[in-house]
C-alpha cells in the first residue's frame, strides 16, 4: 500500500508538513484557479469564466483542464470545497463550490514572488545581453 502525504479528516483534506515551496513551481492551471478564487468561493463554471474575464480572453480553461486541476488542488489541500451556498432560488443544487485554504493562499502568494523575481530576473538578463550586443556591434 501506498503512502499518502495527505490525509481525510472529516470532510477536510489535510497536508500535514506541507509548506508553500512544496508546490512551486505552480502548473499554470492551478495558478489561474488559486486567482480566481482570491475574490471569493466559486463554483467549476464560474471559475473558468473568472480565469477567462481576468485574462481577457487569453486563456480559456475547458471542463478537463478545470476539473483535473481541482482534483489535485482538493487532494494537496490548496482549496477546499464549502458547503456555504448562495440563496438556493439563485444557485443550482448540484453546483460545488470551492475556496481557498491557508495553504492555497501562502502558496499563491509564493508562486507570485517566485513569477515577480523570475521577470525582474529576465528583464535583466535581457538588457545585459541587448548591451552586450550593443557593444560587440559597435567594434
Amino acid at each position: 500500500m501506498g503512502t499518502d502525504p495527505s490525509r481525510q479528516e472529516g470532510s477536510r483534506v489535510t497536508t500535514p508538513n506541507r509548506t508553500p515551496s512544496d508546490f512551486l513551481p505552480l502548473p499554470a492551471s492551478q495558478l489561474h484557479i488559486l486567482l480566481a478564487l482570491t475574490t471569493g468561493d466559486n463554483h467549476g463554471y464560474g471559475i473558468m469564466k473568472e480565469v477567462e474575464a481576468f485574462t481577457a480572453g487569453a486563456v480559456t480553461m475547458g471542463p478537463g483542464t478545470l476539473y483535473g486541476a481541482i482534483k489535485q488542488m482538493l487532494k494537496a489541500g490548496l482549496i477546499e470545497e464549502t458547503f456555504e451556498r448562495p440563496d438556493p432560488d439563485l444557485d443550482d443544487e448540484r453546483r460545488r463550490y470551492y475556496c481557498l485554504t491557508e495553504l492555497g493562499d501562502r502558496t499563491l502568494d509564493a508562486e507570485v514572488l517566485r513569477l515577480e523575481q523570475l521577470a525582474r530576473a529576465a528583464r535583466t538578463r535581457r538588457t545585459d545581453v541587448m548591451r552586450s550586443r550593443g557593444t560587440q556591434n559597435a567594434l
